[in-house]
């Protein structure tokens, strides 16, 4: 009796089999990057309600970010500025620019707005998840800086998310603190240069055994007797 089937079709089941994991693979790759903090959050730009940029506030300006994010060394969350923190300034300086009008709607009395002493709604760019626990002023308050997890702020035109803020690379950091760490006084210094640092304080350097910049942190990170934790309850309460 002839066969039924063609003889190619002996190795049908195989090939599909080749194919069916060739797509399960590819989709569970495609999936592990694609759906990651990095790729979900890292690099996002959202536009503002007001153009506001930290290059020109901070950079060229000198404004210390405690001006604005006034509560992020006292508190666990840091605080977005009000209004009435630009209008100081902004009540006199370039008070004609359009970019400002939405201030000057919120805040001008004059100007008879219905916006009139509604809050400016700036979009959040940098969030954890709820079930996350991160404390500012735990951090700040042992010489980690801003530019650490935001990156160089003060650069920035439009702030963007630089890092992913994933669970693997809230570790890193914890695992190798000295990475980060600086002087006190140098937490809000986004122009901080360890080996400048090094320089102008050789004595003070001496006395906390400090032979080479690189060795600060590490020696920061004895003298501070810092150990960050790494168990899951230290994030997720």
């Amino acid at each position: 009796m002839a066969n039924f089937f063609p003889r190619w079709t002996n190795f049908l089941p195989l090939k599909i089999a080749i194919c069916a994991g060739a797509v399960a693979t590819g989709a569970v790759f495609a999936f592990t990057y694609y759906a990651t903090p990095k790729t979900l959050a890292a690099g996002y730009q959202p536009s503002q309600p007001i153009p506001f940029s930290h290059k020109i506030h901070v950079d060229q300006l000198g404004l210390d970010c405690r001006y604005c994010h006034s509560f992020e060394d006292v508190s666990g969350t840091s605080n977005v500025p009000g209004s009435n923190t630009c209008w100081n300034c902004h009540q006199h300086v370039r008070k004609d620019s359009p970019k400002l009008q939405p201030l000057r709607d919120r805040m001008d009395p004059t100007l008879k707005s219905p916006d009139f002493g509604k809050p400016v709604k700036w979009v959040r760019v940098h969030k954890l998840p709820d079930y996350v626990y991160f404390n500012h002023s735990a951090h700040l308050n042992r010489g980690i800086s801003c530019q650490s997890c935001h990156g160089d702020v003060d650069r920035m035109e439009t702030v963007y998310q630089k890092n992913s803020l994933s669970m693997g690379w809230c570790l890193e950091c914890h695992r190798a603190p000295e990475n980060h760490l600086r002087p006190l006084e140098e937490v809000f210094n986004l122009k901080y240069d360890p080996q400048v640092y090094f320089n102008e304080h050789q004595a003070e350097m001496q006395n906390l055994g400090v032979k080479k910049p690189e060795d600060l942190g590490k020696v920061l990170k004895e003298h501070w007797n810092i150990h960050s934790k790494e168990t899951c309850a230290t994030c997720h309460h």
